[in-house]
């Protein structure tokens, strides 16, 4: 099979940085195998006609949206920063989100030098504000009433206060450790963040759709799954409703028969939320006995 065939699916995700390892290991329980480019830029699928394509982050709204690649996964911080230089220039975005990936976590926010006491936006009237946002934080200026001058700076935001080139940073935080070190201060967040999945606006193949389907439903087996929990016990058959009330994040559980025990019934049941120790604690003493936990591997909806 010819990788440049123009009927295969291509993806683009981020090539370096805190979504990579998430996103390749997100398709890859989903069941696509590939082969890695000498270069380590492509990804050429094997078992299915999708291929990635390993690209800057900052690229990767613009190519799903002028249609080279079909889908892509970006931050959301990306991906809206993208949206409005978008529509300042009067450009309707041809991508659309389509799902929520529950990783790459983290918050735009405005932080300071720790020796400024910052009592709410309108200290920011009249100061420079660096950052890698502009869009997203001219925004937020707008919303709240504020004049400020935005700095645009690319790379370590975190030292433009030291350089002199602003009194505050509008950046990503994470665990704020980068910030504590650069002797900053967080004050406040205008926007959270996390990984999401985009689709091409421009996307019409009914074949290459119909793949689209196909994967969308096997990855959100696979976010499904990732908590997920199948239980197994015996309980006396009276105790059903207060059980099924201990288990956590489960629907309608299976509830068998015992052979030769009238009186007690198996119950099986995919619990959506994390199993704690607390909880077979809880079902043990609601009189459930012989209580397994598993992980569950795959599942479709």
């Amino acid at each position: 099979m010819n990788q440049n065939e123009p009927n295969r699916f291509r993806v683009a995700l981020q090539k370096s940085g805190r979504l990579t390892q998430y996103s390749l290991d997100l398709f890859s329980r989903a069941g696509l195998k590939f082969t890695q480019s000498k270069d380590q830029l492509f990804c050429y699928g094997q078992n299915m006609p999708i291929d990635i394509l390993l690209v800057r982050d900052d690229d990767i709204p613009g190519l799903v949206g002028d249609g080279v690649c079909d889908l892509g996964i970006a931050g959301l911080n990306v991906i809206e920063e993208k949206r409005l230089s978008g529509d300042s220039n009067g450009e309707i975005q041809p991508f659309e989100r389509v799902l929520p990936l529950d990783f790459g976590h983290c918050r735009l926010s405005i932080a300071g030098p720790q020796e400024i006491s910052y009592a709410g936006p309108d200290d920011l009237a009249g100061r420079r504000i660096a950052t890698s946002y502009p869009g997203l934080l001219g925004e937020f200026l707008r919303s709240n009433g504020i004049n400020a001058e935005i700095v645009h700076f690319s790379g370590a935001v975190e030292i433009a206060p030291r350089l002199g080139c602003a009194d505050y940073i509008c950046d990503l935080v994470s665990t704020g450790s980068t910030l504590a070190a650069n002797h900053l201060s967080e004050y406040v967040s205008i926007l959270t963040s996390q990984a999401w999945m985009i689709r091409s606006a421009k996307l019409q193949d009914q074949d290459k759709i119909a793949l689209l389907e196909r994967l969308l439903l096997r990855i959100e087996g696979v976010l499904q799954v990732r908590e997920s929990k199948y239980i197994m016990l015996h309980a006396p058959r009276d105790a059903i409703a207060e059980i099924r009330e201990l288990l956590p994040g489960s629907e309608a559980p299976t509830v068998l028969p015992l052979e030769g025990h009238p009186d007690r019934v198996a119950v099986h049941a995919v619990c959506h939320e994390n199993v704690f120790w607390e909880t077979l604690e809880d079902l043990k003493g609601a009189g459930a006995s012989s209580v397994l936990v598993l992980p569950v591997e795959k599942m479709l909806a």
